[in-house]
């Protein structure tokens, strides 16, 4: 005899154990492509940068400059995706961003000048900006909860494959006159691949309930979920939405979405702040200032570094929904912590500096391992988990602006802080900000495992605090 499903939250919780199919999967695949070009665009900089400044003779300032004009772009770009996805919805968003992509690839390798360059630079930044939030807000919003930490993170690992893809064709085209223009080029392949995979995808069944649309949402969730019957998560999911206040920029200012706010905005900052995009952007030069020696040794030392990060981030894919965030987040910024002072310790100390190199990379190859399991997956995730609906859109812009700005911040300033402190003081300062965040993560971020983004809202209206989530 077939038992009476449950009402309520409890049957959306229900619902959202159901096994992952076919349809689930490719939709993540596709739309973890925007992450892809997001890691890829970030990371090429970082090899083709040393053949830049030297074609076109750049000072120190104009080579940050360069290297920083893909974030000014990238603000502009978040923004633009939190003022429009609530009214275009996320699957038109991340068409456009693949739109944006393509011409920034072309741009970018048919730059006859710096100043196009840069602007090139600045139009793909527009386009990392979108795809940033809202590639891992449509995953969230379609997948059940019970795998909703998994696939979320397959986006931040599509990121790392990205960065990885771009170090290992620097490399490729390390030898070649003029090979930059390739490394920024290729970028065109997945851009196509992610308009023409979104143009055959639906939209986010939770968007499309908070438009109204709820036949189109129903056909949806049930092809995304093994079990036929979504009706309890469809009356969740409408139930929610009666009880969230005003939408919007508006909204971010209701007393309820205070605590989510804090918890949101500090771990955009802490992300950038501890140092993380200063290897990303600047590993090749790194490595050249820790003694390795040769433009290609040094970029292919980056791509082992960004294999680091890949093969970490698979790890967290598996641990995500059974170890829980919190472990991995708190367990992550102090493994990073250790990496930074190693790292400090290798410029340092003179007793060091037959071993200079080998200790600088031991430090590097902590701090990202660590980061790769911990704050970077996590961030993404969680701020795809903690906001209501009828704000998630201004609230993940607002939180993604602040983390594009302060990446911004520290690519322009990396460089500058190192002639002021030394190499060894910039990284000793990274992990001390560190420190500060790993204080505030352990007493202000919540667990989400398990969660439906139903129950999670319903949390903040009661007023308690982030950790009783």
């Amino acid at each position: 005899m077939r038992q009476k499903r449950p009402k309520g939250v409890e049957a959306a919780a229900d619902s959202a154990k159901s096994e992952v199919n076919g349809f689930v999967y490719f939709a993540v695949a596709v739309a973890a492509l925007g992450g892809l070009l997001f890691g890829y665009d970030t990371g090429v900089i970082s090899g083709a940068i040393l053949f830049i400044k030297i074609q076109f003779s750049l000072s120190s300032s104009m080579e940050e400059v360069v290297v920083s004009s893909v974030l000014v772009g990238a603000v502009a770009g978040a923004s633009i995706g939190g003022a429009f996805t609530g009214g275009f919805g996320r699957r038109t968003m991340i068409i456009l961003a693949g739109m944006i992509f393509t011409i920034s690839a072309l741009g970018t390798a048919l730059a006859p000048t710096i100043e196009w360059l840069i602007a090139a630079r600045v139009v793909s930044g527009i386009g990392i900006g979108i795809a940033s939030f809202i590639s891992p807000m449509y995953i969230a919003e379609l997948v059940p909860a019970k795998v909703r930490g998994s696939l979320v993170a397959v986006n931040m690992l599509a990121i790392t494959s990205g960065i990885v893809v771009a170090y290992l064709v620097d490399y490729a085209f390390s030898a070649a006159s003029g090979g930059w223009r390739f490394m920024f080029g290729l970028a065109a392949i997945p851009s196509v691949a992610l308009i023409i995979g979104m143009w055959w995808l639906p939209d986010s069944p939770r968007w499309l309930i908070g438009k109204s649309k709820v036949d189109q949402a129903r056909q949806i969730l049930q092809r995304a979920r093994t079990g036929s019957d979504v009706e309890p998560e469809i009356a969740d999911i409408q139930k929610s939405m009666k009880d969230q206040g005003i939408g919007g920029m508006r909204g971010l200012f209701e007393p309820s979405l205070r605590k989510p706010m804090i918890v949101g905005l500090g771990l955009a900052i802490f992300q950038q702040i501890t140092g993380i995009n200063t290897v990303i952007y600047y590993a090749p030069t790194i490595f050249k200032f820790a003694g390795i020696s040769g433009t290609g040794p040094a970029i292919l030392a980056g791509a082992g570094l960004t294999m680091v990060m890949w093969i970490l981030h698979v790890v967290a894919i598996f641990l995500m929904d059974r170890v829980g965030r919190r472990p991995l987040l708190l367990v992550g910024v102090a493994g990073q912590i250790v990496g930074l002072a190693i790292l400090g310790a290798a410029f340092q100390f003179q007793q060091l500096a037959n071993f200079k190199s080998s200790v600088a990379i031991g430090g590097l190859v902590i701090y990202v391992a660590c980061f790769a399991f911990g704050l970077g997956p996590i961030f993404w995730l969680l701020i795809s988990e903690i906001y209501p609906l009828k704000v998630r859109g201004a609230a993940m812009s607002a939180v993604t602006v602040t983390n594009w700005a302060l990446n911004l911040v520290v690519a322009l300033t990396f460089l500058t802080l190192v002639g002021f402190l030394g190499h060894a003081g910039a990284f000793w300062l990274y992990g001390v900000v560190a420190i500060a965040a790993w204080v505030f993560f352990y007493f202000l971020v919540p667990e989400t495992k398990g969660k439906t983004l139903e129950q999670i809202e319903a949390h903040w209206r009661t007023g308690r605090s982030a950790r009783e989530v």
